[in-house]
């Protein structure tokens, strides 16, 4: 035997054992789940990493090539060497582009500890066999059958012996050398096609339907002739009564030896759809910044008095949903989308009163405060970031229940790391490229292949719908223009390392470009998850594909404190695009006021009381009416208040129709007076007391004069003061003293709440001072484990040889006799320890000193030194010399 077949691991075990540091780094950073918790040497770490739900997670993150290759392997023979392996990829023709790839997806399969062995003898992991091998219950995605060994194991000897003879192969003496002669003729590709040559049309024709999957068919007790056929010479197999199936064999000499119809060993190429200029795309950027601003703000000033109810089983009712949309101006899934947002930006929350309702968080004013950048950046990075997804809105969960805004079921952890790599994709393309939406979502799939399944109840795979509704929600928040990433959406995902900050666009031209057209919007929602890959790892000669070919590397997870420095980065650059706000509006003849831009906040807000807001868009307009007015008098504003502040922020006279507006309503209102009684109305000018009593629209008031200035009504005094103002009055509402109360609402706010925390998808990947001690742990651990004993050190306490793994036992005479030996010679010792929560562990320690029942020694397994409880000790045993 070579000294090559001598080095090959027997294990996967033991080929963990032969990776560097590297390596097992690579393979843990990967597979994060392998060590949580870090496991206490390489048989455990083999172990778990070939556990079903290990492998399951390292199979979903494989791309489509490295998948089929895993295939492929899995209906090989086990072991397989590369060659076996490259004809099944490539077929008997040979395909160079496979040739040249499979190296990189070998790599990849072994850098994930899914294949060992060299490539002599290479194996696929049981589990993996396991989950990609075909089977009655689970097809292939090869599309095979079981071999001929597997197909005929029920079958009688007597009956395969007829198949071989009907093969025209001689009788054998046994079952399992009859099997053997017919793989052997199903193998022979010379022999196959002689035998094929001879068979009818018809029988040819049912297994061209059969080559390629599904290999099940069914067939009646008699079978026509051209199926006898096939079936005498075991071309088809009954699996059960009525049931046949294609073995492997003939199906692989059908294809030419290839195990998939058509392997892709490149991913989709994904290139530029449109292109646009970067200040375009970065001036609609950066006025779709400033709407989304815009629309948080409003959403909850909308609910500052207290939002909608909270629904019992938690979220916002469809009906809230509705509302909310149109005072949103918004269509109701992008209404969902601005609720969700501020709720994972920490802005809103219930307040978890008795009567459970949405508010604004005591977060929402420090936020205010900030600059509109900062704002604007906090909204990106939570989004980037969030796992409550918005397009689930409206759907069903897995129990058939609706999923609502704001409620339970929205939380996918794939969330964040598809919006990362979309990004990713759309920065890797040239600024101003935006690219076109199948292929990227063809490249989604191909990259992680078996994600690409029903799931959600969908008619699309979950990444695909994340992919689309990434690029929508890119495109409404500002972080892409017109389908292409902004120069700050660059920055926002540290992809904009040294580039120069973006032309400043006049604030005119961003508020133009704020409002892209719905067929612009369509293609970009429709463009949002693709891009173009990043260089990948060589692993073979032939691994040198064009950039845009390459496969993508895994999206690396930024700590929180990168996040927030590319997120200043982003907020820097988005700034000087944004328009400053004004101090002013232009005021119209026709009882409106234009705002030509953002307002100082102010302004804004005494507008909001003031008036009406009658359109949006790149300005605002502003509609004055009686009822507004009366708000603003309500609110305790006085008339020449109102006066000097539209004289002080017009930069038009205040028109002649507007100020009789004013005098008009503010003559008018307080002149009359609603108390409580029930309710009552006084007056001074008895006259239009008997002008209301007159009104037939008084009715529903039920009014009675008590005395010749009180009216008393057996109504509440909101419903009187709605109905005389609903009549045309200006009525003021009055206090038991008599006082005019002042009707400005206070803001509600929750108690302070924190945003809701993200869920993730797995353990979190390990850094590099976690992966450092965990692989110093780890082969310490093996040390122990595998370091060679003494034969008389070796034995238990009756003197019998210790079984592999197992602790040693001696007396706590002999352990004390063998640890003062062990510190005069300065020995190393291998004992069993076991800890205060009685878990057993093996160690290899060379003690220093022993005394008061510790001894103290170097511990190899940790690395430092250590004490350790004498009584604690199952019993040791001396090392080897070598």
């Amino acid at each position: 035997m070579s000294p090559e077949a001598h080095s090959a691991p027997r294990s996967l075990a033991e080929s963990l054992r032969m990776r560097d540091d590297a390596s097992l780094a690579a393979l843990l950073r990967s597979r994060p789940d392998l060590i949580t918790p870090v496991p206490t040497d390489l048989t455990q770490l083999a172990t778990r990493a070939g556990t079903r739900a290990s492998v399951l997670r390292a199979l979903e993150r494989l791309d489509r090539f490295a998948l089929q290759a895993a295939e492929a392997l899995a209906v090989a023979p086990d072991p397989a060497s590369y060659g076996t392996l490259l004809g099944l990829m490539a077929g008997d023709a040979g395909d160079e582009t496979v040739a040249d790839t499979l190296p990189r997806a070998v790599g990849t399969l072994r850098e994930q500890a899914l294949v060992w062995g060299d490539d002599e003898r290479m194996r696929l992991v049981r589990t993996a066999r396991e989950l990609l091998a075909p089977s009655a219950q689970h097809p292939s995605p090869t599309g095979l059958g079981p071999t001929v060994q597997e197909a005929t194991s029920g079958m009688s000897p007597g009956r395969i012996q007829e198949i071989v003879a009907a093969a025209g192969l001689a009788s054998t003496h046994d079952s399992v050398s009859a099997v053997t002669a017919l793989t052997g003729l199903f193998s022979d590709r010379k022999k196959m096609t002689a035998l094929l040559g001879e068979a009818p049309e018809a029988s040819r024709e049912v297994l061209s339907r059969l080559v390629w999957g599904p290999p099940y068919g069914q067939v009646t007790a008699d079978p026509a002739a051209h199926l006898r056929w096939l079936l005498d010479r075991g071309l088809l197999l009954p699996t059960a009564p009525g049931t046949v199936v294609l073995p492997r064999e003939v199906a692989l000499h059908l294809r030419e030896g290839r195990a998939h119809r058509a392997p892709e060993p490149l991913p989709p190429a994904v290139g530029p759809d449109a292109t646009h200029a970067p200040q375009v795309v970065d001036a609609t950027a950066a006025g779709q910044a400033y709407t989304a601003l815009a629309t948080v703000e409003e959403l909850l000033k909308d609910w500052d008095e207290g939002g909608p109810a909270v629904l019992r089983a938690g979220g916002l009712s469809v009906r809230d949903l509705k509302r909310t949309a149109v005072a949103l101006d918004v269509p109701e899934p992008v209404a969902a989308f601005w609720v969700e947002l501020a709720y994972a930006a920490g802005l809103l929350a219930s307040d978890g009163e008795a009567d459970e309702r949405y508010a604004a968080t005591p977060f929402y004013e420090e936020w205010l405060e900030r600059p509109p950048a900062e704002r604007w950046g906090r909204l990106a990075e939570v989004w980037l970031s969030a796992t409550r997804t918005a397009g689930l809105v409206g759907g069903r969960d897995a129990k058939d229940r609706a999923l609502s805004a704001l409620g339970p079921g929205l939380d996918r952890s794939a969330a964040p790391e598809v919006r990362h790599r979309v990004l990713a994709l759309l920065a890797a393309l040239p600024q101003g490229a935006a690219p076109g939406a199948e292929a990227v979502l063809a490249r989604l799939r191909w990259e992680r292949a078996l994600r690409g399944q029903q799931q959600d109840g969908g008619d699309d795979d979950l990444r695909s719908r994340l992919a689309r509704w990434t690029l929508s929600e890119a495109e409404l928040l500002g972080v892409t223009g017109r389908g292409a990433l902004s120069a700050h959406g660059r920055a926002l995902i540290g992809a904009s390392k040294g580039a120069s900050a973006p032309s400043v666009t006049p604030a005119s031209s961003v508020t133009s470009a704020s409002a892209p057209s719905v067929a612009s919007a369509t293609s970009v929602a429709s463009a949002a998850s693709a891009g173009a890959a990043a260089s990948a790892e060589s692993f073979g000669p032939g691994d040198k594909l064009p950039v845009h070919h390459r496969p993508a590397p895994p999206v690396e997870p930024r700590s929180p404190a990168e996040q927030a420095v590319d997120t200043a980065a982003a907020a820097r650059l988005l700034a000087p695009l944004l328009p400053e706000p004004l101090d002013h509006v232009l005021l119209q003849a026709d009882l409106t006021a234009v705002a030509p831009g953002p307002l100082r906040r102010p302004l804004a807000d005494t507008l909001d009381v003031l008036a009406d807001v009658e359109s949006k868009g790149g300005a605002t307009v502003y509609r004055f009416t009686p009822a507004s007015v009366r708000r603003a008098l309500d609110a305790g504003r006085a008339a020449a208040d109102l006066h000097a502040f539209l004289t002080a922020h017009s930069r038009t006279p205040v028109p002649q129709p507007l100020a009789y507006l004013i005098d008009d309503v503010a003559r008018k209102h307080g002149h009359l007076r609603v108390g409580a009684a029930s309710a009552y109305v006084r007056c001074d000018d008895d006259t239009l007391l008997n002008e209301i009593l007159a009104d037939k629209r008084a009715a529903a008031l039920r009014l009675r004069r008590l005395a010749p200035t009180v009216l008393a009504a057996q109504s509440d005094p909101a419903a009187l003061l709605e109905g005389l103002r609903a009549m045309g009055y200006a009525p003021a509402a009055e206090s038991a003293e008599g006082d005019v109360l002042i009707t400005r609402a206070d803001a509600h706010r929750t108690p302070p709440r924190t945003a809701p925390e993200p869920v993730p998808d797995g353990p979190p990947p390990p850094d590099a001072t976690l992966l450092s001690a965990a692989i110093r742990a780890i082969r310490a651990g093996d040390l122990a484990a595998t370091a060679p004993r003494k034969a008389a050190g070796s034995t238990g306490a009756a003197g019998a040889p210790l079984a592999g793994g197992e602790l040693p036992r001696t007396s706590s005479a002999e352990t004390l006799a063998t640890m003062q030996a062990a510190v005069l010679t300065g020995g190393s010792l291998w004992i069993g320890y076991v800890n205060a929560e009685g878990s057993a562990s093996q160690r290899v320690i060379a003690p220093i000193r022993v005394e008061g029942g510790f001894v103290t020694a170097y511990d190899h397994t940790a690395d430092e030194v250590r004490t350790y409880p004498l009584h604690r000790i199952t019993g040791v045993a001396e090392l080897a010399d070598d």
